[in-house]
């Protein structure tokens, strides 16, 4: 038995010999490996360039878009940059993929209709996932906001960092990345479309000459565009705002170039009191007033007579 068994081990080894030296010393065999290999490297290398190419076209369109009078958003414009780059790279490399698969002798329209299949499975399971996008694509086409954009969603601020098909994302003042499903975004307020108005409230006192305080501070309006890019025009000085208790308040309304207005009040307040001690406009402050007065003798029933003394404070 033992003898018949080593045969039969010693059969199946000169086999799987034999198959080996076919397959390995198959001259054909390899040529045809090589000829495929060779297919798929020149169609990656083709994706590549041909990614590269529509890349740079598209930066030129967009350029030239720039140039012309229509005065094109160039935020609006680096938004669609963005996402057209992306769908070439998508769309070239899915093709890519497709004449990979058909160098390797694989049905590629029995695999499309299998994902189709399956998309529009998982499209039945994923509402969510296709409402994002959908939200996205629209975002997108009616520029409700572009990257860059300083934004409000929700109770949450910040700059758009990246908009996607199906997240959103805003870098907020304190470094943090809020992303938001672009799906759940109902309501968005943009600051960055329009100026901004930088409001600023000045006080004095009651004891200031109010009529030469307007017009020194309007003159000192009146030289700020030329030393603040910011400005869209000279600010204005609306007047009297409100009589407080211990000062008076005057209004200072500035349009600034979208969310400048922030840098614009800080500049305001810090120039304009410089301006104001230099012309000797008091600013208020707290004041206290002592007050003494001497009460008439009274008896205190007890013997000699008490002298009272009430002081008051105001």
């Amino acid at each position: 038995m033992s003898f018949i068994q080593s045969e039969v081990d010693r059969l199946n080894f000169e086999k799987i010999v034999s198959n080996s030296k076919k397959f390995f010393l198959d001259e054909e065999r390899w040529i045809e490996y090589g000829i495929v290999l060779l297919e798929v490297i020149f169609i990656l290398f083709l994706a590549a360039i041909a990614v590269k190419v529509g890349k740079i076209v598209i930066r030129k369109v967009f350029q030239v878009r720039m140039k012309t009078p229509l005065q094109y958003s160039e935020r609006r414009q680096n938004t669609l940059l963005k996402l057209l780059e992306n769908v070439i790279a998508y769309v070239v490399y899915f093709a890519a993929i497709l004449a990979v698969l058909s160098a390797f002798s694989i049905n590629v329209a029995g695999l499309i209709a299998g994902a189709g299949v399956l998309g529009l499975a998982v499209g039945f399971g994923a509402q969510n996932l296709v409402r994002d996008v959908i939200t996205g694509f629209f975002i997108i086409f009616e520029d409700q906001f572009s990257v860059g954009d300083y934004v409000q969603i929700g109770a949450s601020q910040g700059t758009v960092q990246e908009i996607g098909l199906r997240t959103t994302k805003l870098h907020g003042m304190n470094g943090e990345i809020h992303i938001f499903p672009n799906g759940t975004i109902v309501e968005v307020i943009n600051y960055s479309v329009n100026n901004s108005i930088a409001i600023v409230d000045v006080s004095m006192a009651y004891e200031a000459d109010i009529p030469k305080a307007e017009n020194l501070i309007r003159e000192f309006l009146a030289g700020l565009p030329a030393k603040y890019e910011q400005l869209v025009k000279e600010p204005e000085l609306l007047g009297v705002q409100n009589l407080a208790a211990s000062e008076v308040v005057m209004r200072i309304t500035a349009e600034t170039k979208p969310m400048q207005h922030f840098a614009v009040s800080r500049i305001i307040r810090r120039d304009l009191k410089i301006f104001m001690d230099e012309h000797g406009i008091e600013i208020p402050y707290p004041k206290m007033v002592m007050y003494q007065k001497n009460a008439e003798t009274v008896d205190s029933g007890i013997g000699s007579p008490v002298k009272n003394e009430d002081k008051g404070k105001i």
